[in-house]
């Protein structure tokens, strides 16, 4: 039985006599009342008289330490008389020292500029290591280009085969949907003016110069490039990364040289099946609507020329280096534990994305100062 009285010498001094066992359970009842005790007489002088204590585990210590570091914070005295030696070990193990402010009593400004400044190192050191591998790519995808021989032509086609062939599916079916939706709006609004056969037009241009290429991208980066990561950091958590550069293995030429060459010969051809079914669908919705198929066939070549084409394939083959590219390096920059692999994949298709966009933004400019 666990017990403890009170003893107030003067105004400003209070003595805890404890006796019996403080285990996590008596401490759990113990604490509250001792310190709405402390808080009623505000002592200047506290002791606790630990003779009587036969038994103290984890939970006791915490107590004792609280206590300590209550009267330390409020600059007031602590004493423990006749703690037994193996408690007084417990005690010094355990206790962290000078407690420090919580977040709390901190300014806010101050956790602002820290957290504001945490963010901005990690985002350098991110953007470092993005230069470098850049840099270090570019190198190596040279030397690949100068001496195809060193490349694993075998592994490359097996990755364009998973990344292109079996994404033809997915593909055809996004721009069909896109290209039926896309005109069977268009339509509407355009029966308005009488003008439905210009429904074509806009498809085919939307197709053609933008949407083909961003929906193509977009899928592959969500297929292909969380792939890549997942791939690669599964690796990486599983040290085989190590183990290759072990054996003497350059894991950029043995990783990612593959997977990039793969990507970015195959987003152009994933494209033309996206920009094939997106017109398919755009014909179906022109035949619903009372126009021939060669009407439409001959609307949709008076649209679009093949320069609308093929500056819509050009930015794919950038499209398919970034998303290759940045999959790759966040699966190599993984780190540790059971979520790893998973953070990994998910900032790769957000960070492919974000660059499909503003690569495609860089086109855009281009474009128009060119003219095309």
């Amino acid at each position: 039985m666990t017990s403890i009285d009170y003893e107030i010498s003067d105004k400003d001094k209070l003595k805890l006599v404890i006796t019996g066992k403080l285990d996590a359970e008596a401490t759990g009842n113990l604490w509250p009342q001792v310190f709405r005790k402390i808080d009623e007489i505000n002592p200047q002088m506290l002791s606790v008289d630990a003779v009587g204590i036969e038994y103290c585990d984890g939970a006791g210590i915490a107590l004792l330490l609280e206590l300590k570091h209550k009267q330390e914070q409020n600059n007031r005295q602590f004493l423990t008389i006749g703690l037994k030696s193996e408690f007084e070990q417990l005690m010094t193990l355990f206790d962290p020292g000078k407690l420090s402010k919580s977040d709390k009593e901190r300014a806010s400004f101050v956790r602002f500029a820290e957290n504001v400044g945490k963010a901005t190192f990690k985002l350098l050191q991110d953007l470092k290591s993005q230069v470098s591998f850049t840099g270090e790519l570019f190198v190596k995808l040279l030397s690949t280009l100068v001496h195809p021989g060193s490349l694993r032509w075998r592994d490359t086609f097996l990755i364009a085969e998973k990344s292109g062939a079996d994404a033809i599916g997915i593909t055809a079916l996004l721009g069909f949907l896109i290209g039926l939706i896309l005109a069977f709006q268009s339509a509407v609004a355009m029966r308005t003016f009488g003008a439905e056969i210009y429904v074509a037009d806009l498809v085919v241009l939307s197709l053609f110069r933008e949407l083909g290429p961003l929906l193509t991208a977009f899928v592959l980066a969500a297929r292909s490039g969380s792939a890549f990561a997942a791939e690669i950091g599964t690796m990486k958590v599983n040290e085989e990364i190590d183990a290759l550069t072990t054996m003497g293995l350059d894991r950029v030429k043995f990783l990612v040289i593959p997977r990039v060459l793969a990507a970015t010969f195959v987003t152009p051809l994933l494209t033309m099946f996206n920009n094939l079914f997106g017109l398919i669908g755009c014909g179906l919705v022109m035949i619903s609507i009372g126009f021939s198929p060669v009407t439409f066939m001959n609307q949709i070549q008076q649209a679009a020329s093949l320069t609308d084409l093929f500056s819509g394939l050009v930015k794919t083959f950038v499209f398919g280096a970034l998303i290759a590219g940045i999959g790759c390096l966040r699966g190599l920059r993984t780190g540790t534990g059971a979520s790893a692999v998973g953070d990994s994949a998910t900032r790769a298709v957000v960070a492919s994305i974000i660059a499909i966009v503003i690569a495609d933004g860089i086109f855009a400019v281009v474009y128009f100062i060119v003219g095309i």
